[in-house]
This record gives structure tokens, C-alpha cells and sequence, in this order.
């Protein structure tokens, strides 16, 4: 079932931010993103994963060659022809999101923040009906073993996050932190982090966000002072710290801005950690007297270096991701057996389901406009995937077992699977 899986991308160890910015999705452009992916000819599954550090596809077709080659030439049509990429395909492509998931492939090896975000690419892939059988069991048990790594291994304790390394780095430039003004720009997660531990060690916290609302509601939550992005010129002459996370298309501060700011601060210290990817802060901008500029690639080393304590576990946590590997590998095969009868269940509802949608789309609801048609159908993926889950995973369990003849066959009975319609006699292999 995975043999048809590949995943194609860059990551930090493997590509410049001036590289994974040309790439970077948001999450509104997410579920666009897949619907472009499987949209390609051979793309049957799709998913997205885009974060600061990492730009993955992960797609599934009959043919994994063709699909890998499809996904590397529209990444260079998005990102340009010099980018190279590393590809995995089938065992190995499972590897890496079991890998991927479980922090083991993170800048922070043990950070948290990687999982919740390749929840957020599943869910948009689910909305957009790029996940079907086999990425939503890869992804799945991907998820089981970040759990397991998690829990089992202690990966996490002690770890060295971008957090602490930006505090440690302002310590070094400011030495004291109380009463230093730290400004958040925008409301990323690592960022977030950074101000908080920041804030903890004395600093006052400051927030500049698009939406004022949303900069108001943070403020509140961590006893922050709230400002609209318009006040970024005044803020620049007040603040010590300025944590960047903002989601932009372009610079929120160039040179300019800030040598206008440094006048008026009269030669006073200012410290950027810039972690949006794209940048929301122009790279000239470390040229200035009396700055310091620091991307996320400028922080990796200093996090490598102090996450080297954690060998045993981390070497502990690829043991066990090669351990769910093999698990998975001989769940699979003895799978197989239910495969075709899983395949054709679901094209069969996928078949009604598109034949009510089309009656209803050339009937009352034919005033609808693309977008609108376009999320009934993902409705439509969406609700398929979860009634037949509960089958699904009765057929696999059973397969698995050993034991699983008679519940196939009740199942291409109940679901006329055997019928000349659809692609019912392609589940009728296996007696």
C-alpha cells in the first residue's frame, strides 16, 4: 500500500532559508496547495508540510518515479530550478514521517511544536481531499509513534529550544534582562516561546500584530501590552528584543525603518531574532551598528551544540521508529489480502456520493460558484473518510488475523462490491 508513497522536499540541514522562503505556504494557501497536487496526472493522495524549518510533499500514486518527478517539477516551478531536493519512496518515505513526527529529523530534537503542525497538514489535506487510505494510515500511525517517542524515550527533558538559545543570546548582549522591552511581532508559536522565556526572566512584553484583536487577545492572556502593526516605527525606538514570527509576503522591517529607529535611539542596542520564514525582516538590517540580526538558520549551531546531551535518548527514539517500522511493514503484508475489497468499498462510495452531488449541482443548488462546489466535494471526501472508518479498520484488524475471509466476503455482499457497476470486480479477487 505505501509503495506507492513519496516524499519530496527541503529542510534546514538541506536548504538556506533564502531557499525554503521561495517555498513557504501559509495556512490559508494550504488546502489551495493540495488541491493543485492531486490535481496532477498519477497524484492520487497529497499532503503539505511547510513549517519555518521544512518544506515537504508527500503524495501517493500508482507510479512512485512519475509522481516524484511531477511533485520536484512543480516545486521548481514554484521555487526555481536551482533547488535541490531530497526524495524518499515506499519504506523509506514512512520512515521519515515516522522520523519527521517524532522531532528525531527537528532543529530541537524532542521539540513539540512539529507534531501539532502535521496535524494541521493532515486536516487541511482531509478539507482539501488530498488524504485517502494510504496517507491516512501512514499518517496515522505516524502520530502513534511520536506518542511512543515521546513518552517512552524522554527525547523531550532537558531540551534545548530556539527559546532559551534567544534568551541566552540577548543575556549575552544585554546581560541583565529586567525591565528590557521585548516586542513580538506578529503570533508564531516559536516566537511566542522566545518572548515568553524572555518575559520570565524579567523583560517587559510587547505585541504588534496585523489584526489588532488578535494582538489584544495575546496580550492579555501573557500580561502584554497590545499595538497595531502601524506602530512598529515608535516600537522600534522603545524595545531592546524584537521576536519576528509574522506570517507576510514581503519585509515588515527594512534597513530604513531601522536606521530611522537607531537615530532616535542615540546609538542604544537593538536585537533582532527573525524566525518567519518567509523573513519579515530585511538581512541588511544586521549591517547597522549597534544591531544583531539572527535568522533560524543562525541559531541552529548554537541549539545543536546544546542538545548533544540527549544522545541516548535520541538513539533510544530511532530504535523505536525502526521497531513501528517493521510492525507496519508486516501489517501491511498480511493486509494486502483486504486491500482490493478497502479500494473498491470506498470508490464505491465515492461513486454515489458523486453521482448525488452532480443531480443536486445541475438541479437546486446549480447557483453555487466554484468555491462553493468545490468544499461540497470536500464535505463530501471528508464524510466518506469517516463512515468508512470504522469497516476499514474491522477488515484490516481482521486480515491481519489471519481470519479474515468470511468478513470480506459479507462485505463485497453488503456492498455489492461484485456488481458490474464501479469497481466492484476488482475486490473479488480473494476467496
Amino acid at each position: 500500500m505505501s509503495n506507492g508513497l513519496v516524499v519530496v522536499g527541503l529542510n534546514h540541514r538541506t536548504a538556506a532559508v533564502e531557499q525554503r522562503e521561495k517555498l513557504a505556504v501559509n495556512a490559508d494557501g494550504a488546502d489551495a496547495a493540495v488541491r493543485e497536487l492531486v490535481a496532477m496526472e498519477g497524484v492520487r493522495e497529497a499532503m503539505v508540510l511547510a513549517t519555518c524549518n521544512r518544506v515537504e510533499v508527500y503524495a501517493v500514486g500508482d507510479d512512485a518515479a512519475k509522481v516524484a518527478g511531477a511533485v520536484r517539477r512543480h516545486l521548481h516551478e514554484r521555487g526555481g530550478a536551482s533547488i535541490a531536493f531530497y526524495e524518499h519512496r515506499g519504506e523509506e518515505a514512512v520512515r521519515h514521517a515516522f522520523r519527521v513526527s517524532s522531532s528525531l529529523d527537528s532543529l530541537v530534537v524532542g521539540e513539540p511544536q512539529i507534531l501539532g503542525q502535521i496535524k494541521d497538514a493532515v486536516a487541511s489535506a482531509r478539507t482539501a481531499g488530498g488524504l485517502r487510505v494510504t496517507l491516512d494510515r501512514v499518517m496515522s500511525r505516524a502520530f502513534q509513534v511520536a506518542k511512543r517517542v515521546r513518552t517512552e524515550t524522554g527525547i523531550a527533558e532537558g531540551q534545548v529550544s530556539v527559546a532559551s538559545v534567544a534568551a541566552d543570546l540577548a543575556r549575552g548582549i544585554f546581560g541583565e534582562l529586567r525591565e528590557r522591552k521585548v516586542l513580538l511581532v506578529g503570533a508564531g508559536k516559536m516566537a511566542l516561546a522566545a518572548a515568553r522565556t524572555l518575559a520570565r526572566a524579567g523583560a517587559t512584553l510587547l505585541v504588534a500584530n496585523r489584526s489588532f484583536e488578535r494582538a489584544a487577545a495575546l496580550a492579555q492572556e501573557h500580561g502584554a501590552t497590545p499595538h497595531p502593526l502601524t506602530d512598529l516605527p515608535m516600537l522600534l525606538q522603545h524595545a531592546d528584543v524584537v521576536v519576528a514570527s509574522a506570517a507576510a509576503p514581503s519585509y515588515l522591517l527594512t534597513k530604513h525603518d531601522v536606521s530611522v529607529a537607531m537615530k532616535a535611539r542615540r546609538g542604544r542596542g537593538l536585537f533582532f531574532i527573525d524566525i518567519a520564514v518567509p523573513r519579515n525582516i530585511e538581512p541588511a538590517v544586521g549591517d547597522l551598528d549597534s544591531v544583531y540580526l539572527y535568522n533560524v538558520d543562525d541559531l541552529e549551531q548554537a541549539v545543536a551544540e546544546g542538545s548533544s546531551g540527549r544522545a541516548v535518548a535520541t538513539e533510544r527514539a530511532e530504535k523505536l521508529v525502526a521497531e513501528e517500522l517493521s510492525a507496519f511493514k508486516s501489517e501491511e503484508s498480511a493486509q494486502k489480502g483486504a486491500g482490493p475489497t478497502i479500494v473498491a468499498m470506498r470508490e464505491r462510495y465515492r461513486e454515489v456520493a458523486t453521482a448525488e452531488l452532480e443531480r443536486s449541482l445541475g438541479g437546486k443548488l446549480k447557483h453555487l460558484g466554484p468555491d462553493d462546489r468545490a468544499a461540497l466535494e470536500a464535505m463530501l471526501d471528508a464524510l466518506t473518510n469517516k463512515l468508512l472508518h470504522p469497516p476499514t479498520a474491522a477488515l484490516r484488524q481482521a486480515a491481519a488475523g489471519g481470519g479474515g475471509d468470511a468478513l470480506l466476503l459479507a462485505t463485497r455482499t453488503l456492498f455489492a462490491l461484485d456488481a458490474e457497476s464501479g469497481g466492484g470486480r476488482k475486490a473479488g479477487g480473494h476467496r
